[in-house]
């Protein structure tokens, strides 16, 4: 898919558009980007939209409401507490790490974060939340209005790269529901509780996007903050980052159309391969003169495309009401901070700004100036994990510049590294040994073929 141009800053109309068809003023210059976007994405005369609501889970030792722990692949229903299992009687106790997360999340997202936040119950039929709701942030999130800058490449170029950014709507904290497993053979779902409960941060963003390959770029820039941040560890295959995408297409010119959501995608290349085929989908429907329904998809991965779900036609009522058993969120920052409070007791806006890492848009500048690499590869130095602390370690011990070093690292070993299906810290070469091996090529004692070789 090749980089799709023009940011669309319009309010989301959910679940509302106005008529596809009428007059085609289409092509009015005066849509932003309209045509100019839609030709580039190919999809003339269509401009997609896209929007998504990503949903990480939280790195901290325990739930966001009680004391049970947080561990991957446990033994089922093992980790779960009398609050977890909705027992009478039990309240939640917020937990300080989610907060800070969410605060440090927020800022590193140029989000104003909000220094009282409100918890909602939201109701509904959850199969696998015990206390059939659950709570989160509706009202007043903890952080809104903010930003993300990320690179996509321009005709599958990486020497090409253009940055986009989407506005960040809000950032909320929820809790996770539990798993439904479903058992075909003996027709019957059997439920694992031990993550029901476990903290999320519901990141928003507005529908600036158009194309499946934009959405994964935002995506994987989103991954990598939280993963320096520490706040997530957005392991997608471990279902710590999932992403509902909401797609529409209209006319340039005309309002917003009805917009479909694809839920639970957790693959940033099915996430770009649900939002294209969702795209192409709706344009085809409605150039045969059909209609494209609010409903809930999903993404089959075997066949390669997104089947329904649920009809949302009739607007779901969650019968949102505050939570009564916890007060507003309270934060401080340096100035509101009273002099006798217990700094142990609250959560520091101003405190939690200054150990903010360095983000990896500032590493890969560095990277850059630094040791006078091309842009392009300091992204993917960033991409894979661990790449960049074994290409400065490979540069720390060689006499060979770090230009002909980075050669040798993706052309080489990374090739390498994916043919047979290797992870960086897997690698069976060492930083230590690879930078031997050049210090031998650049003093000329072996050939570059031998090299190889080796």
């Amino acid at each position: 898919a090749k980089a799709c141009g023009g940011v669309w800053r319009r309010a989301w109309q959910r679940g509302v558009g106005g008529p596809v068809s009428g007059a085609r003023q289409a092509f009015a210059s005066n849509a932003r980007g309209g045509a100019g976007s839609a030709a580039r994405c190919g999809l003339v005369p269509w401009v997609p939209v896209v929007g998504l609501e990503v949903h990480a889970q939280i790195s901290s030792n325990s739930k966001l409401f009680s004391g049970s722990q947080v561990h991957f692949a446990a033994p089922p229903n093992s980790l779960v507490s009398f609050f977890d299992a909705s027992l009478p009687g039990t309240l939640p106790v917020l937990n300080r790490r989610c907060v800070e997360a969410a605060v440090m999340t927020g800022l590193a997202l140029n989000c104003r974060v909000n220094k009282k936040s409100l918890f909602d119950r939201k109701h509904y039929f959850y199969a696998d939340l015990p206390a059939g709701y659950q709570i989160t942030q509706q009202r007043v999130p903890i952080a809104v209005n903010g930003s993300l800058s990320y690179s996509v490449c321009v005709d599958n170029k990486m020497s090409q790269m253009v940055t986009k950014t989407v506005k960040i709507k809000q950032i909320q904290l929820e809790q996770d529901s539990g798993k439904s497993l479903h058992d075909d053979t003996r027709s019957q779902t059997l439920v694992d509780l031990n993550r029901a409960g476990v903290g999320l941060m519901e990141v928003v963003m507005e529908p600036d996007m158009c194309c499946g390959e934009e959405a994964a770029a935002a995506v994987r820039e989103l991954q990598l903050i939280l993963q320096t941040l520490g706040s997530s560890q957005a392991v997608m295959a471990e279902g710590q980052l999932r992403v509902d995408a909401n797609v529409s297409v209209h006319y340039p010119g005309e309002p917003y159309g009805v917009r479909t959501e694809v839920k639970n995608i957790n693959s940033l290349r099915f996430l770009a391969k649900a939002i294209d085929y969702e795209i192409q989908r709706q344009i085809k429907e409605l150039e045969n003169g059909g209609t494209i329904l609010n409903e809930t998809r999903t993404f089959d991965s075997k066949l390669g495309c997104t089947i329904p779900m649920r009809d949302k036609e009739g607007k779901q009522d969650y019968r949102f009401m505050p939570e009564p058993n916890l007060p507003p969120l309270i934060l401080y920052d340096a100035k509101s901070l009273p002099a006798n409070m217990n700094h142990q007791q609250v959560v520091n806006i101003d405190s939690i700004r200054e150990r903010l890492p360095d983000l990896p848009s500032v590493k890969r500048a560095k990277l850059v100036e630094q040791y006078g690499i091309l842009p392009e590869h300091s992204f993917t130095l960033l991409n894979e994990d661990g790449l960049t602390e074994f290409f400065e370690n490979v540069v720390n011990q060689t006499q060979m510049k770090p230009k002909k070093v980075i050669g040798w690292i993706l052309n080489d070993l990374l090739s390498y590294l994916k043919q047979h299906s290797l992870t960086v810290k897997e690698s069976p070469v060492s930083s230590f040994l690879l930078a031997d091996l050049l210090s031998l090529l650049e003093k000329n004692q072996i050939s570059s073929t031998a090299a190889k070789k080796v």
